[in-house]
């Protein structure tokens, strides 16, 4: 990530809502690839049939790439899209910088109050929504029950990573094609930074001290690296520093992963019988923790929908965001695709409803890690910072991929782990100096 926020910081972009929405207005919405949002394409039918009007042209991009791109669009009030998918890491720095219009009057039938109270602060700036959450999601162990069965183990209530490191050597089976664990390898500060932070979080480790010197000299990161890379090297699939959620997600639902550990929205695609040939034997579990310990280092995430300040056609924008993100919508899903694959995480109504309850055997632990997030205080240890598998500054985009670059390396066998460590120590330091950090 190149873009400069600094320098770009001041700059008044919002805008007020203008006009109407016109005839065949025509809005371009930029969106993850994730299978959620291919879901909502396929059900566009609908969205039409209730306004015809309205025009709707996608821009669908891997992850890494989506953020680059409406990232620099948005900092260079480039204006190519009038809907934005980001995160709830950009949406607090975005609206600081009047780069969102906030969203305000969804609908009568919208119930704002509907929303997760954990999900909904993450969006909120001054008492204002900047943006409205597709879906949301912590992490949690998914597991496969006859593979656990089969190693002779029982699946402990809070597992601990000597557990898992046991668990995966006895699930490995590699000549059937089978490996132990599945995490993210890819580089990324929403890829393996996301995985490797939320696990550091869990082993009593933190980015930075509170002088915000970075720690990767630290005896946790040590202890984090050590265990990731022998998890992935031993037990892990072959190319694992090549795979992110998606990549993980289609080895797991074709039988090839013991073990993952990643968002919560995973669950309902390795449980659907339509999409996993193994959904009848799948089991979930917090997330680890270190020995002893008691921080499963659970994030918190949303994948949002916003609109830039720079759209002219905010009202047409507006209207898919509400539909988008709306009770309807998820009534939506239930009634085509069944009640267990609606987008989740959003609205307390879900996880109080029965039907829901009884299809979806994830939903529980779900709301549990969701609600357990603590992105106040990631770390047992005293930080400057708020985040979960993130560091809430401008500058963390560009340090974590960069970082995320160097244990990417590591994972592919081009560096050791000390190397990595090193390097990650060296860069992030020189980085926080330059942006005026260290005290």
């Amino acid at each position: 990530m190149t873009v400069s926020f600094r320098a770009l910081m001041g700059v008044p972009l919002l805008l007020a809502f203008a006009g109407t929405a016109s005839a065949e207005t025509t809005i371009t919405v930029a969106t993850v690839n994730n299978g959620d949002m291919i879901r909502m394409q396929r059900l566009m039918p609908d969205f039409y049939a209730k306004h015809p009007d309205i025009k709707v042209e996608w821009v669908t991009l891997e992850e890494n790439v989506l953020r680059q791109r409406v990232t620099t669009d948005i900092a260079s009030k480039g204006g190519q899209y009038d809907v934005l998918t980001i995160g709830n890491y950009e949406v607090p720095i975005w609206a600081k910088q009047n780069w969102l219009l906030p969203l305000e009057n969804l609908g009568a039938d919208y119930d704002q109050a509907d929303l997760l109270p954990q999900v909904a602060q993450g969006l909120t700036v001054d008492g204002k929504l900047y943006a409205v959450p597709f879906y949301a999601e912590s992490s949690m162990l998914m597991y496969r029950t006859d593979l656990l069965e089969k190693a002779g183990l029982k699946m402990p209530e809070n597992p601990d990573w000597a557990f898992i490191t046991e668990a995966a050597a006895k699930m490995t089976d590699k000549g059937a094609g089978v490996y132990g664990m599945c995490l993210r390898g890819k580089a990324g500060w929403g890829e393996n930074m996301a995985f490797l932070t939320s696990m550091n979080n869990s082993m009593g480790g933190r980015w930075f001290d509170m002088e915000w010197k970075p720690q990767f000299d630290s005896a946790e990161w040590k202890k984090t690296l050590d265990t990731y890379l022998k998890l992935m090297t031993e037990y892990g699939p072959p190319g694992a520093s090549s795979n992110g959620f998606n990549e993980n997600l289609a080895l797991f639902q074709t039988g090839k992963c013991g073990m993952w550990i990643d968002a919560t929205v995973a669950a309902s695609f390795i449980s659907n019988p339509k999409e996993s040939k193994v959904a009848d034997k799948v089991g979930f579990a917090p997330a680890p923790v270190r020995e002893g310990g008691k921080n499963h280092g659970n994030w918190l995430w949303s994948w949002n929908l916003a609109i830039p300040a720079t759209s002219s056609k905010a009202d047409a924008a507006k209207t898919f965001v509400a539909w988008a993100t709306s009770p309807a919508y998820t009534a939506l899903v239930a009634e085509k695709d069944g009640i267990a694959n609606v987008p989740p995480g959003t609205r307390t109504s879900l996880y109080e409803n029965p039907e829901y309850l009884k299809v979806a055997p994830f939903a529980k632990m779900t709301l549990t890690a969701i609600q357990s997030a603590n992105t106040q205080h990631p770390s047992d240890q005293d930080v400057p910072y708020t985040g979960g598998q993130f560091v809430a500054i401008p500058e963390f985009q560009a340090i974590g991929t960069t970082v995320g670059q160097q244990f990417s390396a590591a994972l592919a066998g081009r560096s050791s782990a000390a190397q990595a460590l090193t390097a990650a120590q060296a860069l992030t330091s020189r980085e926080m100096t330059r942006a005026g950090y260290p005290k």
